[in-house]
């Protein structure tokens, strides 16, 4: 079947030339005769319906089409995350670029940065192309904020900020998702669904998206849940006071230093150390680099990790399979310490592999659908390492290839035997199989 590459596409950042080609074209509006929808929005938002297109490219080939599936969630697949973009271009023509069916790209949502006006594209129920990875996408709903990464901190209003939390508020309570890190992610902190995937991820909404300052809004607040003496530590830097340099390698130029929601990894205890290198997006095993897309040596606000070391005013973390170092700087708060679930590998393992989806065994799908390989990513845990983990996610693959969902199979959600558990690896999310590890709870030092 066509278009595989299409369903995992999102907008990505520096595409400036793909979006403005996609502009040039003719936009086909989508189900144009149908009656607008009621906006699946908090009443305190005052959103609009404005339909991304759903519309056949090629009528002799029901495989070309855009830029959604349909769908009939959570009945067909459970809603467990909600995923945070940016636009990488102006909010009009964002709308511009769903409604065009050649653009394979959608959200669910899309918010103005002037007033936190919000538009509705894709109804809940149907599966948004959006966060580079299939196995998300039929789990989660996208929201699109307008800005750009490199440039958050201008484009990231206390209007955009209070309309996406009231958005996120409101879609989290109507289908029961845990309002923490693990599911309410960034586009950065979705996995590359493959090895070969990981180094096209998006990081998007970057640096500069102040995540305590919106789980405050969500009424979440990032605070100690346990004692000093847990294994267990959440990033939670004051975001005003974390003045840290970045640079748009794109561009080739240094950014303004300011306030952001992340702390430098290194390999040692020491500023002078190398960055880490992620072994995904640097497979030749050059050093990390300061680069706003480099998302391997940052450690973001709300991600929680398993100490492995300290001395002195830095602590180490596993990290993407090694140790990662960040200073804390005596009565700067960095982190604090949680309780929750940790996975390490079973007695005997040396190590054990990572996944960017969790997809069925083979022996699940019928003969009409092709099984879908269950393929390794580049980072494993190894003996003594332990990382954190929010327990059991849903091992399944929704099935829809063409525009006709009265084909035989087609639009079919597969479900797996095989239990997989979520782990924050990195930056990213990732899973591993339940019989590789043993979950536990965090240890108290």
């Amino acid at each position: 079947m066509k278009r595989t590459r299409s369903r995992t596409a999102g907008l990505a950042l520096s595409s400036a030339t793909a979006i403005t080609a996609a502009l040039l074209t003719p936009a086909g509006a989508a189900n144009a005769d149908e009656p607008a929808p009621a906006t699946e929005c908090p009443a305190s938002l005052a959103c609009e319906w404005v339909p991304a297109a759903y519309q056949l490219n090629n009528p002799a080939d029901p495989g070309s089409y855009g830029n959604y599936d349909t769908a009939d969630r959570p009945t067909t697949t459970r809603i467990r995350y909600i995923v945070l973009h940016d636009t990488e271009t102006e909010y009009n023509a964002t709308l511009r670029l769903f409604q065009n069916p050649k653009a394979l790209v959608s959200a669910h949502y899309v918010v103005r940065s002037s007033d936190g006006h919000v538009a509705q594209m894709v109804r809940t129920k149907d599966v948004a192309w959006q966060a580079g990875n299939w196995y998300i996408n039929a789990q989660s709903i996208g929201i699109e904020q307008e800005g750009w990464a490199a440039q958050g901190a201008t484009w990231y209003t206390p209007a955009m900020y209070r309309s996406t939390a009231r958005l996120v508020r409101h879609l989290a309570a109507k289908y029961d998702i845990p309002l923490d890190r693990q599911h309410i992610l960034g586009h950065d902190t979705v996995p590359g669904p493959t090895a070969a995937g990981v180094r096209g991820m998006h990081w998007d909404p970057g640096p500069y998206w102040d995540w305590g300052h919106f789980f405050r809004l969500l009424h979440r607040p990032l605070r100690p849940t346990a004692s000093h003496r847990s294994e267990l530590i959440t990033i939670n830097p004051r975001f005003r006071r974390n003045i840290q340099h970045a640079r748009d390698c794109e561009k080739n130029q240094d950014l303004p230093d300011q306030g952001t929601s992340f702390v430098p990894l290194h390999t040692e205890p020491s500023a002078d150390a190398p960055l880490f290198s992620d072994p995904g997006l640097h497979p030749d095993g050059s050093p990390g680099t300061d680069c706003a897309a480099d998302w391997g040596s940052k450690a973001s606000t709300g991600q929680s990790f398993v100490v492995a070391e300290r001395q002195g005013d830095w602590t180490a973390v596993w990290w993407a399979g090694g140790k990662a170092w960040f200073q804390e700087p005596r009565g700067r708060r960095t982190t604090v310490p949680s309780r929750g679930w940790v996975v390490r590998p079973k007695e005997g393992r040396a190590e054990i592999p990572t996944y960017g989806r969790a997809y069925p065994e083979a022996a699940a799908y019928p003969q009409s659908i092709p099984k879908q390989a269950v393929v390794p990513l580049p980072y494993t845990i190894k003996a003594g390492q332990a990382y954190a983990s929010t327990g059991e996610t849903p091992t399944g693959y929704y099935y829809a290839k063409t525009i006709d969902n009265s084909l035989p199979d087609d639009h079919t959600y597969v479900a797996g035997d095989d239990t997989y558990l979520t782990v924050q690896i990195g930056h990213r999310i990732a899973y591993v199989k339940a019989e590789d590890v043993d979950l536990v709870r965090a240890r108290t030092r």
